[in-house]
């Protein structure tokens, strides 16, 4: 089975991926396009507004909690259904749990 998703990641926080993210879910909700967020680490609140704008669950994707497998199935769960997945990263791209890998960072994803 084919996912299509696209990852919308930054150089750091508050560069705007949040709002290019919402922009993005709701153009392509307007256009009818099922869409499935989700959102890279362990956050509630851009989940809520990823759920409001699409209508949709949001899922969280973090590797360093769930790690690779739990977060496989998760996306795969939940992209099922789906025409086009939207993945907002967290912080920096390759920003995560550790300063010598990319455990939990938007780029192990």
């Amino acid at each position: 089975m084919i996912y299509p998703r696209l990852v919308i990641a930054g150089t750091h926080s508050g560069v705007g991926k949040t709002t290019v993210t919402l922009a993005l879910l709701a153009a392509l909700k307007e256009r009818g396009r099922r869409v499935q967020p989700f959102k890279v680490g362990p956050d509630f609140i851009d989940p809520g507004h990823h759920s409001a704008v699409t209508g949709r669950l949001s899922r969280n994707l973090d590797g360093w909690m769930l790690g690779p497998t739990v977060c496989r199935q998760v996306f795969l769960r939940a992209a099922a259904d789906a025409d086009i997945s939207i993945i907002e990263g967290v912080m920096g791209l390759f920003d995560g749990s550790s300063p010598v890998t990319e455990s939990g960072s938007t780029a192990e994803l």
